[in-house]
């Protein structure tokens, strides 16, 4: 099919933000109602193959995503391999969306000067972040925010007691000269040699 790869390339970049039809046509070179048509066609192929892919729309934003009878497997797989730590992407871009939200991708993209489909994949499957609407400009972009997952993993009872950016200080940065967003205060390891010394005091 003509522009099938230009055009799954650019879904499959773009990840779960999708493109509006007009934008798509724009880089594509072609007029909207023969983008329309394709677009159609693609779908059509999809869904009468046996692949693990389909082409989705909300009003006149396209997406390729995975058919929903694939769900149980990645869910298992998800389930019994997730990483027990998150890269620094992920806690990246975790950051913005606590402090930003809702935000969308392209935001948080321009806040970290780097593409962050896949750091929001990986949040959206360890249930750290969600959708929660789609923002009114043109091409309607998913928004994110967190969950109560991840209120819970990080001990909070609400977005409230997330930490002012202006309380943090050069002690709260990292070996990398990351700011840790979710420093909290923590009392110091006290060494054996500490604990002699306070039993000796209390002699």
């Amino acid at each position: 099919m003509q522009y099938q790869g230009e055009i799954e390339s650019i879904l499959y970049t773009l990840g779960d933000e999708g493109i509006s039809l007009k934008n798509l046509a724009a880089i594509l070179g072609i007029h909207v109602s023969a983008l329309r048509q394709l677009l159609a066609e693609l779908t059509e192929f999809y869904e009468s193959h046996d692949g693990g892919l389909t082409l989705i729309h909300h009003h006149d934003t396209y997406q390729l995503a995975t058919k929903p009878k694939f769900a149980p497997i990645l869910h298992q797989y998800f389930s019994e391999h997730q990483p027990t730590s998150l890269s620094q992407a992920a806690l990246e871009t975790m950051a913005i969306v606590a402090y930003k939200q809702p935000v969308t991708r392209i935001e948080i993209d321009q806040i970290r000067g780097v593409h962050s489909s896949g750091a929001l994949q990986t949040l959206v499957a360890r249930q750290m972040i969600q959708e929660t609407g789609r923002k009114e400009v043109a091409g309607r972009p998913i928004l994110y925010g967190t969950t109560d997952y991840f209120l819970n993993y990080f001990g909070l009872d609400s977005l409230d007691e997330l930490p002012e950016l202006t309380e943090f200080n050069a002690g709260q940065y990292d070996a990398s000269g990351n700011l840790d967003l979710f420093f909290k205060d923590r009392q110091p390891e006290t060494t054996e040699e500490e604990e002699l010394i306070d039993e000796t005091d209390t002699d």
